[in-house]
């Protein structure tokens, strides 16, 4: 299904159950997305859906969230039970699925992983958890190092974004998911291979100087 011909409803949507700052956020997320997705192949209409509606569930009482969680079959680890702000990805996935009627698992997934990651991510997924980070009213310490890395690597702006994070999460002594940190681990070991890649013909040209 070619969920950008309902984009008119579903800003609607968001304009009823958001607050003014999310609404602005949400819209920015989108663009972003799509800016993302032609950068780096992805696709642009299903970047700005899942863009759009990532936060979906943000304003909504905890009450509502476990609800829909609940009707999703969703049983909450001890992680996320210890860390509410992590529900807003997965209600909003489980309202795409059963309010909106969604049924292509990439945007269910890259609403669900916006928040934490998680090793594996599609190209989808990961475009989305990038443009919630560098969106623009975004104004954090260093997002403009964040913006600048993303668009020259996703690997390397979702890493520098996930250093950030896990650092204010353990200065607060606050719940660090699991997810976040297989991501963490598989960035770090993509990018060491990726960098070892790239050595390798120096090293290989540096010995056979030595040999000739």
């Amino acid at each position: 299904m070619n969920y950008i011909e309902r984009k008119d409803e579903f800003i609607a949507l968001l304009k009823g159950k958001l607050n003014e700052d999310r609404f602005i956020h949400s819209m920015g997320v989108a663009d972003t997305a799509v800016k993302l997705a032609e950068k780096f192949g992805g696709d642009p209409d299903k970047a700005y859906i899942a863009g759009l509606l990532h936060d979906v569930m943000k304003n909504e009482s905890r009450e509502e969230q476990l609800k829909i969680m609940k009707k999703d079959g969703i049983i909450l680890s001890q992680a996320e039970k210890n860390n509410p702000k992590l529900w807003h990805a997965m209600s909003g996935a489980a309202f795409l699925k059963h309010e909106l009627g969604f049924t292509d698992p990439d945007i269910v997934n890259a609403v669900r992983y916006h928040t934490t990651g998680r090793a594996g991510m599609s190209l989808l997924e990961k475009i989305i958890y990038t443009a919630d980070f560098i969106s623009p009213e975004r104004n954090y310490p260093d997002v403009d190092v964040m913006r600048s890395l993303s668009f020259e690597s996703l690997d390397k702006g979702d890493l520098y974004s996930l250093q950030f994070s896990l650092k204010k999460l353990s200065e607060n002594q606050l719940v660090i998911h699991t997810d976040s940190v297989d991501f963490y681990n598989e960035l770090v070991i993509r990018l060491k291979d990726a960098e070892n890649e790239k050595n390798e013909p120096n090293e290989e040209k540096s010995n056979q100087s030595r040999k000739d």
